[in-house]
């Protein structure tokens, strides 16, 4: 669990970390160098879900090795499904990181949407649907492994 208390925002009591795959934690399908290492740092704080509709079709072979739950969405309406992932853990102890369109309803339920723009970008929709903004998931792990950060980006 991550506990942080920010003056003006309130209690944000963490005990789920879910994020997209494609474009948050990997580049072209491949994950990023170095965050299998922390993944599974964070893990030992809170669980860690990828949830992904898994572009490229790599997700589970990249994930090898991390301590996390993937779910890999199949169908439509892949934003409403990443919804209802976050709700029936309990929304309000969730942290969510991710920069698609597809990911906008998962970041505004989250107590903690955290949106990130690499090398495909962020949609404007999940930018405006998150509290913070980060420019790779090092830096989200970041946040949430030091809650003084949090603190000083939420603080009002």
């Amino acid at each position: 669990m991550i506990r942080v208390d920010i003056q003006g925002f309130g209690i944000i009591e963490l005990h789920h970390f879910v994020t997209d795959f494609s474009g948050t934690l990997a580049v072209d399908g491949s994950l990023l160098s170095g965050i299998k290492e922390r993944l599974n740092e964070l893990s030992n704080h809170l669980t860690v879900h990828v949830i992904t509709s898994d572009t490229f079709g790599k997700a589970r072979e990249e994930l090898q090795g991390i301590t996390c739950r993937i779910q890999v969405i199949e169908g439509e309406h892949h934003t409403r499904q990443k919804e209802n992932y976050v709700k029936s853990l309990g929304a309000d102890v969730v942290a969510a990181l991710g920069n698609g369109n597809n990911d906008t309803a998962m970041l505004k339920t989250a107590r903690l949407g955290i949106s990130v723009g690499m090398k495909e970008g962020c949609s404007v929709e999940a930018l405006i649907a998150s509290r913070v903004h980060v420019s790779s998931p090092f830096d989200a792990i970041d946040l949430l492994m030091h809650p003084k950060r949090l603190a000083a980006t939420l603080r009002r």
